[in-house]
């Protein structure tokens, strides 16, 4: 993956934007828990399967989030102070990661 252009967000997320994606992110580790368990119960491979579709889109919630914060703070400040390009083309190269 390229570098970064920032190492830091413009604005720094608020204690409360930190803890929503900690604990969605949380929530998402136990379910992969629960997917080794399966597993190691030997359960039937469609419910995992489900349970592997469910942690793929929670992950996605997660990243549409962030992205949605990046575009409304980051990509915005960007553009205001003549970085525009710079930081669309940084972005575009992580959606186009996330459509794989």
């Amino acid at each position: 993956m390229a570098d970064s252009l920032h190492q830091h967000p413009s604005k720094p997320r608020t204690k409360d934007e930190k803890q929503a994606v900690v604990n969605r992110l949380k929530r998402i580790e136990g379910q992969v828990r629960g997917i080794q368990k399966m597993i190691d119960e030997d359960r039937y491979c469609v419910d995992i399967l489900v349970q592997i579709s469910a942690i793929n889109a929670a992950l996605k919630k997660v990243g549409f989030s962030i992205t949605e914060r990046h575009i409304k703070h980051c990509v915005s400040d960007a553009i205001l102070s003549g970085e525009g390009d710079q930081t669309i083309e940084e972005l575009m190269d992580v959606m186009k990661q996330f459509s794989k």
